[in-house]
């Protein structure tokens, strides 16, 4: 139940429940109408009327008129939803609503000074009142008795001191509408070593499990996912995009975006404007970030997409900043507004509905800006922790971590940093017997198309990204590599003996499960291990 004096607000909160949390919206004018249907629809006179009703029954035929509302909304007579009364007058109403369904009845007061009051009503569009002076209004008897209902309430807010969308937040509180204990919903998936893990298909494989799926970084990391007659390939997208159809797809607020290749993206996948949002404050890459950072940053081997120095603008540029300013932020650039918003109102959104959400980091820990062995490093935190922060995720909410190893770790071609005990493709082709052409076909980076440097295991190196991230889960992909034969494994005692014994001691080692094993580029060769 909302009540409250003219212009608190009650219409405003009454719209917003009906919009955030699908409340059914009972307003006592439409009541008084229904009732009464030779009243005129002014507030003077509805005024009239409802005192009119209250008199004859004390106001329970509120009661009995939301009675009726709920019933016809009920499916086998049990009451379900969230429903609004906008908006309780008397004692009498409350009283007769709290006495017919008890510990379910929530009421809320709003209210505010008169002189905001009068304020806003004098700012108002409605038609009807357009006639009468706010003073008229206040004379009449029910309106000056209304603050008398303000001990009633569970909660009182004063809307003068409140947004509109922190009035939200404490009606929400008030309906236990919020998940208990931030009840842990979204899942994160990240790269345990230097990118090329194979993720994308990874991703693929659980994607239909959610209900949003959410991607941060830039288009220096490509994914790959198995279909047919053609790889899809991921650049900002989620690359479960089209496995999960029915998916929320969100870009986060760390993401960096190059438009043109976006667009592209967007329209390859056929997605729509309601499907995709992409945040506001999301970093726009510039044709000439692309250019310097070709010239800059070619003895590192970047991939040179920008995304180095669009981020690095979107920190020195703060002061010169401009709403508006074209190649800035994501919500400057005209093509991208169909699909602006916040990122933390969709999560918000997700978590108090119960839905699943996948955030899918890209590239690989030990890339990470902070945690790899600079300068050969990427341009910012690829850990869980820097990809929730790039989401805007809190990590309460986490329920699993998923980190994706290959068997044979990889970096990109020429000056891109240190790798321990590197081997030769030749001698990936003597381990494992696939064919040469296959595994250089393979190892070309998807987005630069180099050739890349593979290297053995590094249990060092794993050990620091299972401290660094903490993961619930390992899934270890290009089984393969061990034996061809892999590839015709479906169970995991199908695998040879060298991979059963290769897992045991990444088991033994990280102390966490490995869920998933990638045997091949396709559906079927995930083995899928998990116990969630």
């Amino acid at each position: 139940m909302i009540s409250g004096p003219i212009c608190s607000g009650k219409s405003a909160l009454a719209g917003q429940l009906r919009e955030r949390h699908g409340a059914v919206v009972v307003k006592t004018k439409d009541l008084i109408l229904r009732k009464s249907p030779k009243t005129r629809p002014e507030r003077r006179k509805l005024q009239s009327a409802g005192q009119r009703l209250d008199a004859a029954d004390g106001g329970l035929w509120v009661a009995e008129a939301l009675g009726q509302t709920i019933d016809s909304a009920s499916p086998g007579g049990v009451p379900q939803g969230l429903f609004v009364v906008d908006s309780v007058r008397i004692p009498g109403q409350i009283e007769s609503i709290r006495k017919a369904y008890g510990a379910a009845v929530h009421h809320i007061h709003l209210t505010a000074t008169p002189e905001e009051l009068k304020n806003r009503y004098d700012r108002r569009s409605r038609e009807d009142d357009l006639e009468v002076e706010y003073h008229v209004l206040k004379r009449n008897r029910t309106e000056k008795r209304i603050e008398a209902l303000e001990p009633l309430a569970d909660v009182v807010v004063h809307t003068d001191k409140c947004s509109e969308g922190a009035v939200l937040v404490r009606a929400t509180a008030l309906l236990n509408l919020y998940p208990r204990s931030n009840e842990a919903l979204v899942d994160v998936l990240i790269g345990g070593q230097y990118g090329s893990e194979g993720k994308g298909n990874i991703v693929g494989h659980i994607a239909p499990e959610y209900d949003v799926l959410v991607r941060v970084g830039g288009p220096n990391a490509g994914h790959h996912v198995y279909a047919e007659p053609a790889p899809e390939k991921y650049y900002h997208l989620p690359s479960g995009t089209r496995r999960a159809p029915n998916a929320r797809l969100l870009l986060g607020p760390g993401a960096v975006i190059y438009p043109p290749k976006l667009l592209e993206e967007i329209a390859a996948h056929a997605v729509d404007e309601d499907r995709l949002t992409i945040d506001e404050q999301a970093m726009i890459i510039s044709d000439n970030d692309i250019l310097e950072e070709e010239n800059r940053f070619g003895n590192i081997s970047s991939t040179a997409q920008g995304v180095g120095i669009a981020s690095a603008r979107k920190m020195t540029g703060r002061s010169a900043y401009k709403a508006g300013a074209a190649s800035f932020l994501a919500k400057d650039v005209e093509d991208l507004r169909p699909y602006i918003g916040h990122a933390r109102k969709v999560i918000a959104d997700a978590i108090v509905n119960g839905h699943r959400i996948l955030l899918e980091g890209t590239q690989g820990t030990s890339l990470s800006l902070h945690h790899g062995n600079y300068p050969h490093v990427t341009t910012r935190d690829t850990t869980v922790s820097g990809c929730l922060a790039d989401a805007g995720i809190a990590p309460s909410n986490v329920r699993r971590i998923i980190m994706v190893c290959r068997t044979f770790p990889i970096r990109v071609g020429g000056p891109s940093g240190p790798m321990a005990y590197e081997v030769s493709i030749e001698e990936i082709h003597r381990r494992s017997r696939i064919p040469i052409e296959e595994l250089r076909k393979t190892e070309t980076t998807t987005t630069t198309k180099r050739p890349r440097r593979i290297a053995q295991f590094d249990w060092e190196q794993f050990k620091d990204s299972v401290q660094l991230n903490g993961p619930t889960d390992i899934a270890l992909t290009f089984v393969d590599y061990f034996d061809v034969e892999n590839k015709n494994a479906f169970r995991f005692e199908q695998l040879s003996d060298e991979t059963i014994r290769f897992v045991e001691e990444v088991e033994r080692v990280s102390g966490r499960a490995v869920s998933m094993l990638s045997t091949d580029f396709g559906w079927r060769n995930v083995i899928d291990r998990r116990t969630w």
